[in-house]
């Protein structure tokens, strides 16, 4: 939402939605030092959650270095070492959009790095997975990574941009899966929505993509009126845009709605 204008802020809440859960993100460039970070996680944490009180919409974030900035080992580093003191600001979530762009051993190793905070500070984890031809590999490794951490609960952790081919095994792995819905990436509502009738809504739930790139902040909603479009009914509906959702979410003590 950083990128985003009220206008996006007023559209979601006359919508009907709830809250805006904001992972930290890349930015569209490669930022130059850890002090941009540093003001980033101000906006995250106070800025951006007072702009959407003025529209009445809660507003909770998650903190990390991204995946595509992560290749700086000396960057991500000190990057890392900024974050514990945010943690205990009241809209965070936990550590995420961690993860992988391209695979590589120094994005692997900040994200053990990341998943070792996130365990130290009993945090939830929020994962970014790479796209096209490495998303298998690239959640293979994530998720084996994670689990070979016996600190980390896999029920606390979410692996976000899931698809048809690796759904399965984030679910086998007791892990949630999201699905990023985008007008020209990752899912459209209708892929989605034939992941959720095949793979269950306990533990699978979808996110509209609201960033600097061609993203629709009410995909979301959007998914909800492709899935009475096929006959679900209300309560339906509501189980898998608000309650499961909500479910993983209220694992974290900050995460509460009026």
């Amino acid at each position: 939402m950083v990128s985003r204008t009220t206008d996006d802020y007023v559209a979601m809440v006359t919508a009907g939605c709830k809250a805006v859960c904001e992972p930290a993100f890349w930015a569209g460039f490669d930022r130059s030092s850890s002090r941009g970070f540093y003001d980033y996680f101000r906006q995250l944490t106070e800025y951006e959650p007072a702009r959407a009180a003025k529209f009445h919409l809660p507003h909770f974030c998650w903190l990390c270095i991204n995946p595509k900035e992560s290749e700086d080992l000396v960057l991500a580093n000190e990057v890392l070492d900024l974050i514990p003191e945010f943690l205990d600001k009241p809209n965070v979530l936990g550590i995420g959009e961690i993860g992988l762009n391209k695979n590589s051993r120094n994005e692997m190793t900040i994200l053990e790095r990341h998943v070792d905070l996130a365990a130290k500070h009993q945090q939830l984890i929020l994962v970014h997975t790479p796209h096209l031809e490495d998303k298998l590999k690239g959640t293979k490794l994530i998720v084996d990574l994670i689990k070979s951490d016996s600190r980390i609960d896999p029920s606390r952790v979410l692996i976000d941009h899931v698809e048809e081919h690796t759904a399965k095994y984030v679910m086998d792995a007791g892990m949630w899966g999201g699905i990023t819905l985008y007008p020209e990436s990752k899912a459209t509502s209708p892929r989605a929505i034939d992941m959720i009738e095949t793979y269950g809504a306990d533990r699978l739930w979808m996110n509209s993509a609201c960033d600097w790139g061609v993203s629709v902040p009410l995909a979301v909603p959007y998914a909800a009126m492709e899935m009475r479009r096929r006959g679900y009914d209300d309560e339906t509906i509501d189980q898998v845009f608000f309650k499961t959702p909500s479910s993983f979410l209220s694992q974290c003590p900050n995460f509460k709605l009026n």
